[in-house]
């Protein structure tokens, strides 16, 4: 009960609080100097989470369900709960405000306009490009073909170290294995790196490879490998806060240790969607390589940078088309062994 009123102060405390910031934006129209000052603009933030937070304990109190008391709230709640129509459920505003103000938002912080996708100067040049990339110059296809397999190979290496470090990981960042208080502070830790590690970019993790192994194919190995194991470990431990607590019971029911549950009634349960998603890192970490050849980590990228920064379109669509089928046949691929493992 306590876990899931606190899930709601903080949701509803966080959309309210989002809903004052864009109605105190719209009234002060804060000038650029004002927008840079970080300290005042957290504590403004803070201010309005708390006043969200209020908001919803006065909205509770009062018998209104908010969003955040729709979104977590009890089974046995939910069962009991009156069925009322759409427009005269306050969490459903709510919930349309509140993506309302998301695309506003959105959309002013991208300058985005109809109008310059229309700008013929601009649809002109475009279509330049593209008839370029659609003629593309098959004589650099040996090449393009040459880097291609370095790229492949690259994301296979990287996906294939991940593999083990991940599966390890996983459980280690899985709510419903670290349960114990001492195991809790190790999942927090661990969730908190995994997601420090996946904030950081692959292509950014390939220039401190460069620079620490060198330019080349071995520093976009490294960093696709560092970025897939925070991915995969993410990833597979979700899957292990899904799995049925039927087998886990039956398994500790006769003496089981904490390793023996695990392999023997967790892991049977994950194995299948832990291929699937090894695959379709594979498939990621693929075109993933193409970016990180941009600041030197070898394959592609490298020479796709190369022939767009002499802005060569012809020879850039040769390697488009060699992307395209490589992505396309390791999807084809991917089918199928997910078909293999049903």
């Amino acid at each position: 009960m306590k876990s899931h009123l606190a899930k709601r102060l903080i949701f509803d405390s966080i959309c309210f609080g989002f809903i004052f910031c864009i109605a105190l934006i719209v009234v002060v129209n804060p000038t650029d100097d004002q927008w840079l000052n970080l300290s005042w603009n957290s504590m403004v933030a803070v201010i309005a989470g708390i006043l969200g937070m209020a908001l919803s304990q006065i909205l509770i109190s009062k018998k209104i369900k908010t969003l955040g008391e729709s979104l977590f709230e009890p089974d046995f709640k939910k069962n009991h709960s009156d069925e009322k129509p759409f427009y005269r459920q306050f969490a459903q505003w709510q919930l349309f405000v509140l993506l309302f103000l998301l695309f506003a938002a959105g959309l002013k912080s991208t300058d985005f306009s109809i109008y310059k996708i229309l700008d013929k100067d601009g649809f002109d040049g475009a279509m330049r490009i593209f008839s370029k990339l659609l003629n593309p110059n098959f004589d650099l296809l040996p090449s393009a073909v040459m880097k291609m397999f370095e790229t492949i190979f690259m994301a296979f290496l990287a996906t294939a170290f991940s593999i083990p470090i991940a599966f390890v990981l996983s459980f280690a960042a899985a709510k419903n294995i670290m349960k114990h208080p001492a195991a809790f502070v190790v999942y927090l830790l661990l969730r908190t790196f995994l997601n420090v590690i996946r904030s950081v970019e692959a292509f950014m993790w390939a220039i401190i490879f460069s620079v620490w192994v060198g330019i080349g194919a071995s520093a976009g190995m490294f960093a696709l490998m560092v970025h897939s194991i925070a991915s995969l470990a993410k990833q597979y431990s979700e899957i292990v806060e899904t799995v049925s607590d039927g087998p886990i019971e039956g398994i500790q029911a006769t003496g089981a240790s904490q390793l023996q549950t695990i392999w023997y009634a967790i892991v049977p349960q994950v194995i299948l969607p832990y291929v699937s998603f090894t695959v379709y890192r594979w498939d990621i970490n693929v075109r993933m390589a193409t970016i990180v050849g941009f600041v030197g980590g070898g394959g592609i990228g490298k020479l796709l940078i190369a022939y767009q920064g002499q802005a060569m379109w012809e020879e850039v669509g040769c390697i488009f088309f060699v992307i395209a089928v490589v992505v396309w046949l390791l999807d084809q691929g991917s089918a199928y062994i997910r078909e293999a493992l049903k």
